[in-house]
């Protein structure tokens, strides 16, 4: 723990001060810059302060990554947060938003500390092989936050700061070079998983007490998300999706799990469809706050559920009748589920209404409190609602979907609706299609990912979906809305917005950093 805390403190030392003041006095028994990275601990002891993001309450664990997604047409703020908050839903955004302002210093401050952990371990030498390891999940952390940064920020005529300490000796610890491109950023970031692969096994290959670390196959699929991102601005990067997939599903040995239900339950978080998630383990053992953050407000009395995001009508009538994945994805009202052992009937009083509930990572509230490890987890307290569940960032149905994109993108409908109707199948609705579009692909995509942090209001972006940005957000009014059984009305819970992709389609730089920064960061256009 000693090291852990001294690691902690020198990164935050290096990202604010030059490398001359670091650390120019070495307490007795604590590691210098030179000196540290003795042993495996040490690696590994370093490591944990670079995987701390994930274990932190905010970015990723469950708001503020996904208070984004406000502006989406899937979901609605189920409370009222000020105008911070309504920014990112009405797209007049500033850059001084809290979630937007968390999100950037907390990914940059760990690119900063992988930076860190690369810079010594390649200066060491021969490695030892946990320490390869460890330096293989140092390049998939710093690709994974940098990926972050890159796609909200990126435009293509203008990139995001981004340094490699490797590439300096030694490296000046000063401002990172504001990149000419996002798709500069996009290839610095494929560099680094392709070297994180190179470094990390398969996630077969760990114990048990290493579940949660960076492996290969993570490193793999997010290379596909990034192809598809940038084949925005590229289209030649398509065909660089299906044979990765491929290589995912028969070297990688990941697959669809046969019941859509089973993804989103404590059993199955480490089966074969996961890939990469917020995980209850390891590093952090908090868990995610996502299932309480979607849990109906003060959890009918019973626990503290936040109820901040709620579905939109337009989610809900996405689903054709008869598709599994909708009662998975949505609860409405008069549903039956368990809550704390006890069956109940879905209603809700939440301050803003919907008429609905996501429901997909309800499972560890049908335990109650912790039963024999697994349910409701007590690390933090009741003021924050976690649990054992591990919430996905990507699971091998993304890559399905993916793969299908990208053949679609190529001309091979036929080849694509294969992959789509795999999805199709397991929801219940047999094969679907003979010759996919694009149309059925945003189709699937919403269905089998709405509620996740795949990143839907991304996908609108570079669909060019301007109108279904801008609409506004419909859910149902129930007459009595403490009554399973009460009678509903389309209602519009939020207005029209206006959204602009000239300065909409990423997000601003808070004007403080870009002060500070004095000419060294360019901002993004606002309106």
């Amino acid at each position: 723990m000693k090291h852990y805390i001294i690691i902690s403190l020198s990164i935050v030392a290096m990202v604010c001060t030059s490398c001359s003041d670091f650390l120019n006095v070495t307490p007795e028994k604590s590691p210098s810059e030179g000196t540290f990275f003795l042993t495996d601990k040490d690696a590994t002891d370093a490591l944990a302060d670079v995987y701390r993001i994930f274990g932190d309450v905010e970015p990723f664990q469950g708001r503020d990554i996904y208070w984004e997604q406000a502006g989406n047409d899937d979901l609605i703020l189920g409370r009222s947060r000020g105008e911070d908050y309504n920014n990112l839903v009405n797209f007049t955004f500033t850059g001084r938003e809290s979630p937007l302002r968390s999100m950037w210093e907390k990914c940059n401050l760990t690119v900063a500390r992988a930076n860190w952990v690369i810079y010594r371990l390649l200066r060491k030498g021969e490695l030892s092989p946990v320490e390869k390891i460890r330096l293989g999940e140092a390049y998939f952390l710093r690709a994974f936050c940098h990926f972050y940064i890159a796609y909200r920020h990126g435009r293509a005529d203008q990139g995001v700061p981004f340094d490699r300490y490797e590439d300096y000796d030694p490296y000046e610890y000063q401002i990172p070079e504001q990149r000419a491109s996002v798709m500069e950023n996009y290839d610095l970031i494929v560099q680094d998983l392709e070297t994180a692969a190179s470094y990390l096994p398969f996630f077969e290959d760990y114990g048990e007490e290493d579940y949660g670390r960076a492996h290969r196959v993570a490193a793999w699929a997010y290379i596909v998300k990034v192809y598809a991102y940038w084949a925005q601005h590229d289209a030649s990067k398509w065909a660089l999706i299906p044979p990765l997939v491929d290589r995912i599903e028969s070297e990688g040995r990941r697959g669809l799990l046969d019941n859509y239900a089973d993804v989103f339950t404590i059993a199955n978080e480490w089966s074969r469809e996961y890939i990469w998630s917020i995980n209850s383990s390891g590093y952090n053992e908090t868990g995610s706050i996502m299932p309480g953050v979607m849990l109906e407000n003060k959890g009918w009395g019973r626990y503290n559920g936040w109820g901040f995001f709620k579905p939109t009508l337009g989610l809900y009538d996405e689903f054709v009748e008869g598709d599994k994945r909708r009662r998975v994805t949505i609860l409405e009202y008069n549903d039956e589920f368990v809550f704390f052992g006890e069956t109940r009937r879905y209603y809700s009083t939440s301050d803003l209404e919907s008429g609905f509930q996501f429901s997909k990572y309800m499972e560890p509230y049908t335990y109650g409190t912790v039963v024999d490890g697994i349910g409701i987890s007590d690390v933090i307290g009741p003021a924050f609602p976690t649990t054992d569940l591990n919430i996905p960032l990507i699971r091998h149905a993304e890559m399905v979907l993916f793969k299908a994109e990208a053949l679609i993108q190529q001309g091979n409908g036929a080849a694509a609706a294969t992959e789509l109707n795999r999805l199709t199948r397991r929801a219940g609705l047999g094969d679907v299609y003979s010759n996919a579009t694009m149309d059925n692909l945003k189709h699937e995509r919403r269905c089998e990912l709405a509620g996740e942090l795949s990143d839907r209001l991304m996908d609108l972006k570079r669909w060019q979906e301007w109108d279904r940005l801008s609409a506004p957000l419909i859910g149902r009014h129930h007459e009595e809305r403490d009554n399973p059984e009460s009678p509903w009305t389309p209602v519009e819970i939020w207005p029209a917005r206006k959204f602009n992709p000239a300065t909409d389609i990423v997000y601003p730089y808070n004007p403080d950093d870009v002060v500070k920064a004095g000419g060294k960061l360019k901002q993004n256009p606002i309106d």
